[in-house]
């Protein structure tokens, strides 16, 4: 972590560099990475994108392009940089659980969009306290039982898992609903999207857009269950080439000729669709066995034995206790607080009251365009190796 000068929102002018003056607004802050002084505040405003930047070497102004899912306003933060590539920003008077977000200036992740936008680019990532257990990726040919499987897995854990809700730019049918069924969005607004890095995977079908995003598998996470993505194998190598942490399942028949026995005993489909199945089949088979793409390959030879091997990938045969959770103790930030740092521990120092949390983010990992989790926060004294330290 590394040192930068910070002036809060109560000063109305602030030096940031030998005799350069900065005028700042009620309710902003600066902070300087480098020769850029990064101005963050106005989040209450919807017309402002929340952060601007001051660069020294040309004197001029810039306004980034902001990725990333931006905090609701808020009155009062504090904030601290961390390894010259983002900025903690930590929200006065706000519950645990939302008051931890990242500010990215120069991750890989911003240094990729910069160079796609060929301009200044910064992106927003919240904190989570704890880790969320990783999204699972289930690829297989039609027909050959994935859909089956992923059923049975509901059924006997149906708290656990759940499913993220897909984007498409087509119009919603007879019953559809908005952010239940699919998200419905148009074409130019998911185009950009894509191209901000917002998307897992996408194909385009008939003309329409389908894809998933970073935040819908997020806001499963969010939710305390773990994702399941099922998706073809053209999506599950995007999803290999994104940020997302994931467990990708590939699911195959004992041989092909089982497959088009299966899909023929459906009676459901026409000749030509059967065809067009089968030859899709084929490839997918050949590229889901033979790249590497996949960390386990299942044989569908039988439904209840090869269930039993997903539930063994997935810990839940037993051997772990993989359904409990400890719960994150939720608790309230005071309105005025400052920031110290000892390591990767940050100390959230209550200036009104003898109160200080602390917040460790030696286990973090993830970032933008998703969450920055594996946080820990817990109020100071909590762990004997705090109290070995006298500035804790």
């Amino acid at each position: 972590m590394g040192e930068a000068p910070v002036f809060n929102n109560n000063d109305l002018h602030a030096s940031i560099t030998n005799g350069c003056y900065l005028k700042l607004k009620e309710s902003e802050s600066a902070i300087v990475v480098g020769n850029k002084t990064y101005v963050i505040g106005g989040l209450d405003n919807p017309a402002s994108n929340g952060v601007r930047i001051f660069d020294k070497s040309t004197g001029e102004w810039v306004i980034p392009i902001v990725l990333g899912t931006k905090p609701n306003g808020f009155k009062g933060h504090s904030m601290m940089l961390l390894n010259n590539d983002r900025i903690l920003i930590i929200k006065h008077n706000s519950k645990s659980n939302d008051c931890v977000w990242f500010l990215e200036v120069d991750t890989r992740f911003v240094q990729e969009q910069k160079k796609k936008f060929g301009t200044e680019v910064v992106s927003w990532s919240k904190g989570v306290i704890g880790d969320a257990e990783r999204p699972i990726v289930i690829s297989g040919p039609s027909g050959v039982g994935k859909g089956t499987l992923i059923n049975m897995l509901m059924k006997e854990f149906p708290t656990m898992f759940g499913f993220s809700v897909s984007h498409t730019t087509r119009a919603p049918r007879e019953k559809e609903q908005n952010g239940v069924h699919y998200h419905f969005t148009n074409r130019d607004i998911m185009e950009e999207d894509i191209k901000a890095g917002k998307f897992l995977e996408f194909a385009s079908v008939h003309g329409n857009l389908y894809g998933t995003s970073i935040e819908a598998v997020e806001v499963v996470a969010d939710a305390g269950k773990r994702c399941i993505l099922d998706i073809d194998v053209q999506g599950a190598r995007s999803v290999r080439a994104s940020s997302l942490e994931a467990i990708f399942i590939f699911i195959c028949p004992p041989s092909f000729e089982e497959l088009e026995k299966r899909l023929r005993a459906r009676g459901t489909e026409s000749e030509e669709v059967i065809q067009k199945r089968l030859r899709n089949a084929k490839a997918e088979l050949e590229q889901g066995t033979s790249s590497g793409l996949f960390d386990h390959i299942l044989v569908n030879d039988d439904l209840e034995a090869c269930y039993e091997r997903l539930k063994k990938i997935l810990g839940l045969d037993g051997s772990t206790d993989a359904t409990l959770k400890t719960p994150t103790e939720v608790f309230a930030l005071p309105m005025e607080i400052s920031l110290s740092k000892i390591d990767e521990r940050i100390i959230i120092n209550s200036e009104n009251a003898d109160q200080k949390v602390v917040l460790d983010l030696s286990s973090m990992k993830g970032g933008a365009p998703g969450r920055t989790r594996g946080i820990r926060m817990y109020p100071a004294g909590l762990h004997s190796y705090d109290n070995a330290d006298e500035n804790v």
